[in-house]
């Protein structure tokens, strides 16, 4: 019998505690599940994906979960699929906004390949107001991010504001 193999993929810049639930929560469905550390074009990131990888790394070794990997990629999603032997991408929602792109995804994924099958999960209702970008945010202008990250990340975001300088200094 074969294994399921599942992909979670995505730039986590930086990783959140919603990331972290979806992680947690994919890994049940499937016997091996990859998180695949992506760059985004359209996306201006805080870290490089080197640091993103190693973040996301930390996080999920802190979880104990055995049958979760972390791989970086920067390949058409369907094609990083297909070269892992996953037959599943899991994708978190957290609103209605993020449906229709997730929907629009899937269905331009299902048409590269009807093989890989999209699973949609939804964000716990804690955590769905959680979103990479707000965190980034709210860290410039000097804000408290600690119920949306966890610590280490948080320090790692903490000072790259203080790297980078800060927008709220007024």
């Amino acid at each position: 019998m074969s294994s399921r193999i599942g992909i979670y993929p995505g730039t986590f810049d930086p990783i959140t505690l919603g990331h972290a639930d979806i992680i947690r929560r994919g890994a049940k469905l499937v016997d091996k599940l990859i998180i695949g550390v992506t760059t985004n074009p359209s996306k201006n990131p805080m870290f490089g994906v080197d640091e993103r990888f190693r973040m996301v790394k930390r996080e999920v070794a802190g979880m104990g979960l055995t049958n979760v990997e972390v791989v970086g990629f920067n390949a058409l999603l369907v094609k990083f699929a297909q070269k892992q032997g996953a037959s599943v991408i899991i994708r978190g929602l957290r609103a209605v906004a993020d449906f229709e792109y997730e929907y629009q995804m899937a269905g331009m994924n299902q048409q590269l390949d009807p093989s890989v099958e999209t699973v949609f999960l939804m964000a716990d209702v804690s955590l769905q107001p959680i979103a990479s970008k707000l965190v980034k945010e709210i860290a410039i202008y000097g804000g408290d991010i600690s119920k949306f990250v966890s610590p280490p990340v948080r320090a790692e975001v903490e000072a790259r504001v203080r790297e980078t300088g800060t927008k709220g200094d007024y």
